[in-house]
């Protein structure tokens, strides 16, 4: 017997918002799959808002109204049986989040749970992070977002320890050099501490940014990147103008900014955990919603 089911996911991030629409095919004796079907992005960089002035401005308030109207008639067209809608560090850390969450559902029905940075780790790692972290070996996902990185290392099969900081690439941005040098630090000691006894330790990553670097890179998906390439990348790219990196990457206007701070995140993680290699898996907080959905998790 074959069951095809339609859900979306929508991530109300702090660089951008999406909408993953996909296809849950489930037959008997056979492994569940979960097949992209639409993918739509809008470049609403609510963090700049939230990092800065502590609100969501009244003119991204408008833009999410009218994206979130668009994502509905879209999923009205598509089918889509079920959906869910999170929001990460901006709108949980704007002062009017609740009430913008609150307006949004009044005009367009759509109802948005402000997740905490554990929540959004947990809905995460529910994706095909657990194909991966199989065997003896040891991991340290890092989970890059506009406003937080989440952090949790793995041995074994099984999570050791997990953490949120407020190092995001658009806080990264906004921040003064002494507040960002404080929060490397700290990020720093945390990572030390909790990854010194591993061994053979290898990053995850995750996030649209190391997603972009992965593909610039060229390698087969399942090959990893080596801390060389990565770092040889980043030094490219910093040698580049934001409007080289535009014109000559083709790197949307809204990528081409963060996806500096983002490679610095990943490379310090390598650097301070000893892992020498990266693994990039397409995996993403609007994957793990939609298979959160289907296993009725949310």
């Amino acid at each position: 017997m074959l069951d095809i089911k339609k859900y979306g996911a929508i991530d109300i991030g702090s660089n951008a918002i999406r909408l993953l629409i996909a296809n849950v095919i489930v037959k008997d004796e056979k492994e569940t799959q979960f097949k992209k079907s639409s993918l739509v992005r809008v470049p609403i960089r609510l963090g700049a808002d939230a990092f800065v002035n502590g609100v969501i401005s009244e003119e991204n308030t408008t833009r999410m109204i009218e994206a979130m109207n668009a994502f509905k008639l879209l999923m009205n067209v598509h089918k889509v049986e079920r959906y869910k809608a999170c929001a990460t560090s901006a709108m949980r850390e704007a002062s009017n989040g609740a009430e913008v969450a609150k307006k949004i559902e009044e005009e367009t029905g759509i109802k948005i749970d402000i997740i905490g940075g554990k929540e959004e780790a947990s809905i995460i790692s529910s994706t095909d992070l657990d194909e991966l972290i199989q065997g003896n070996n040891s991991y340290l996902y890092v989970d890059v977002g506009g406003g937080s990185t989440e952090f949790t290392v793995f041995s074994e099969g099984k999570i050791i320890t997990s953490k949120s900081f407020k190092m995001g690439t658009v806080r990264l941005l906004n921040n003064k050099k002494s507040v960002n040098k404080e929060i490397f630090a700290n990020v720093e000691k945390w990572i030390h501490k909790n990854t010194k006894d591993l061994k053979k330790l290898s990053l995850i990553g995750s996030g649209g940014n190391i997603n972009k670097l992965f593909k610039m890179s060229g390698r087969t998906e399942g090959k990893p990147i080596s801390y060389i390439y990565l770092n040889a990348q980043y030094q490219f790219l910093k040698k580049m103008s934001y409007q080289d990196r535009i014109v000559e990457l083709s790197l949307n206007p809204d990528r081409a900014d963060v996806i500096i701070p983002a490679t610095k995140i990943y490379l310090s993680a390598m650097k301070w955990s000893g892992a020498r290699k990266i693994y990039v898996p397409k995996i993403g907080l609007s994957d793990g919603i939609i298979k959160s959905l289907h296993y009725n998790k949310l």
